[in-house]
């Protein structure tokens, strides 16, 4: 992320540019911004209030989060943890509310992060998809009430941290090793929140809170010290106080129309045709889920209490600011800033090199956003041999004498504002092989599927969460009258226990290979649990071995090689095949170790590949 390395006159550049192009304010109708220039506006925008942004489905929300992210972080020179803290998305719940599914605890508590912080008044912006908005939400003031900011020299009780901790929807365990996960063991308090890749850890002495740092759960050993670390709720359903004899029962009393409002936000609806198709799909398929458990005899809360309809959601949405790429055909106004996404040069350096020099002599200033460090370093030494003089934001202060700016951070695509005479290039735009990540994702997945093909039924496989299992089969199921059956993989555990997963949720089932045939869990039982107990502590048992044996190894000097050069980079570019993920991962990892200043320890393997 650029934003606390990018000098004021980077800043400036994009906060003129904005005011240029008419972007920095909001207004009711607003056409011919590509998604990325979108982001751009409400990150603008964002500068004097906060903005909530919405998309009509669940991969644009992490497309347009990141964009909105890298932008807001260079407009207000924020770092990187800052801007994930306040540009937050707000994903739906991708589970039917009459199914009697619980959503995944990542989507549940990324959804509970964002509307506490247009609670709390903390986010500045937070995307969120056309499904997102239908579900009833619990009061805005509790779930602020309940979310809290820790820093050193705060004044708290351990043990009434634990029971806010509690209520926010953490669950007490011993060691904290597991997501929405607490520990109070007396000066010291545990969490895991939802979302993070690592645990946090608070000393006190006394009441007093002397250090908030992250931890490593594995081994224990402390990572790195925080100046604050922020309690969410991990879920957005709180217990609904007027039934305090039912723990089952949810406070379902607002809908994200009132967070919005107690957080005074602007609202960007981006294709408001889009988002309304897929707001008023969701509510059929609710609602015809709700009739066919009325016509079964089980109880079904009507669609009101569980959600927000179309009808309560178009009026809200119609008064909104909609953005859209095509000029809207109606007879409103609507005000058209012209941006066009930035060609795909697909590893033509030459040909990028040639529209630089044409953008510039029109006056017009040119950023490239890399992903990494090291690609923008490359770049910077491959467009010294174009003669283009290529420099990093924090030092170009002169930025007229700097043909290209260089930053760092996550953009999806770039695009041109001809308003603004400005051009923006994302590292995906000038190489290919980026563009080919997702497919190659896809490919990795379904090699990972593939291992199944071998599964036969009476064969062993293991849950996540419940275990070893014997495999039945596969069922087709209709779960909706009227709606297409849905495949399940039927698995059978110790006293005829059954189990259905749905085939969207293999990656929560593996083949079991180990050695004698085990016995079969039962659900809901204990043996499961306590075998993953015994496995977590002989793995603590063999990280303090390992931990011990490279220590020594690092103190060990070694060769370091030196880094890199653009000449190495143009080699590589050289290869007439295309590498893997993982081929590409093994190059970059020895390259790394190569450089490092203590001896190797690597081996790399690989087949000829015929056939």
């Amino acid at each position: 992320m650029i934003g606390s390395s990018s000098s004021l006159a980077f800043r400036s550049l994009l906060k003129s540019s904005a005011s240029r192009a008419g972007l920095t304010r909001p207004v009711a109708r607003l056409s011919g911004l590509t998604p990325a220039a979108m982001a751009f506006h409400a990150a603008a925008v964002a500068q004097e209030r906060p903005v909530v942004i919405v998309v009509p489905t669940d991969a644009d929300v992490e497309t347009t989060a990141a964009d909105a992210r890298f932008f807001l972080a260079a407009l207000l020179g924020l770092t990187e943890r800052d801007a994930a803290e306040t540009v937050l998305a707000c994903p739906s719940l991708e589970v039917d509310p009459y199914r009697a599914l619980t959503p995944h605890l990542a989507v549940a508590s990324a959804r509970a992060r964002a509307l506490s912080g247009l609670a709390t008044g903390t986010a500045r912006i937070v995307v969120a998809s056309a499904r997102a908005l239908l579900p009833r939400l619990s009061d805005p003031a509790r779930l602020a009430a309940i979310s809290l900011v820790i820093a050193p020299g705060m004044e708290i009780a351990p043990h009434d941290l634990g029971e806010r901790l509690a209520e926010a929807g953490f669950a007490p365990q011993d060691p904290v090793d597991e997501h929405a996960a607490y520990c109070v063991r007396g000066g010291v308090v545990d969490f895991y929140p939802a979302g993070e890749a690592s645990p946090v850890r608070l000393e006190f002495v006394g009441d007093v809170v002397e250090s908030v740092r992250r931890y490593d759960s594995a081994t224990q050993r402390s990572q790195t010290a925080l100046d604050h670390v922020a309690i969410t709720p991990q879920r957005e359903l709180l217990h609904d106080p007027d039934a305090p004899d039912d723990p089952d029962r949810r406070d379902r009393s607002a809908s994200v129309a009132d967070y919005v409002r107690r957080a005074g936000a602007e609202v960007l609806v981006f294709e408001i045709d889009d988002v309304a198709d897929r707001v008023r799909a969701l509510e059929r398929q609710w609602r015809d889920s709700a009739e066919v458990l009325l016509a079964r005899g089980r109880p079904a809360p009507p669609f009101e209490v569980m959600a927000t309809g179309w009808s309560d959601l178009s009026p809200w949405l119609d008064a909104a600011h909609q953005v859209t790429q095509l000029a809207i055909d109606d007879d409103r106004a609507t005000m058209h800033v012209p941006a066009t996404p930035a060609l795909e040069y697909r590893g033509r350096i030459g040909d990028w090199a040639e529209e630089i020099r044409r953008i510039r002599q029109r006056g017009e200033s040119v950023l490239f956003v890399a992903a990494a460090s090291g690609r923008a370093d490359r770049t910077i030494e491959i467009l010294k041999d174009y003669d283009i003089r290529a420099r990093p934001v924090g030092e170009a202060d002169d930025l007229a004498r700097a043909g290209v700016l260089v930053a760092t951070g996550q953009l999806s695509r770039g695009f041109h504002l001809p308003a603004a005479g400005l051009a923006v290039f994302a590292e995906s735009d000038l190489f290919e092989e980026d563009r080919r990540t997702p497919e190659r994702r896809r490919s990795a997945t379904t090699a990972f599927l593939s291992d199944f093909r071998d599964l036969k039924i009476g064969d062993l496989v293991v849950h996540v969460e419940n275990g070893i299992g014997r495999f039945v089969g596969l069922k087709r199921l209709a779960i909706v009258p009227g709606q297409s059956p849905q495949d399940f993989m039927e698995l059978r555990y110790a006293g005829e226990d059954k189990l259905f997963v749905p085939l969207e949720r293999l990656d929560l089932v593996q083949k079991y290979s180990g050695g004698a045939a085990p016995a079969l869990d039962r659900l809901g039982g204990t043996t499961w649990e306590k075998a993953k107990t015994r496995v977590k502590k002989a793995m603590r048992d063999m990280a303090e071995e390992l931990l011990k044996l490279y220590a020594a190894r690092k103190a060990v000097a070694g060769h370091a090689f030196s880094p890199e050069s653009h000449w190495h980079q143009e080699f590589g570019d050289a290869f007439a095949y295309d590498l893997t993920v993982d081929q590409q991962n093994a190059i970059n990892d020895i390259a790394r170790d190569m450089e490092a200043p203590t001896p190797m320890d690597r081996l790399l393997c690989g087949d000829v590949g015929y056939g």
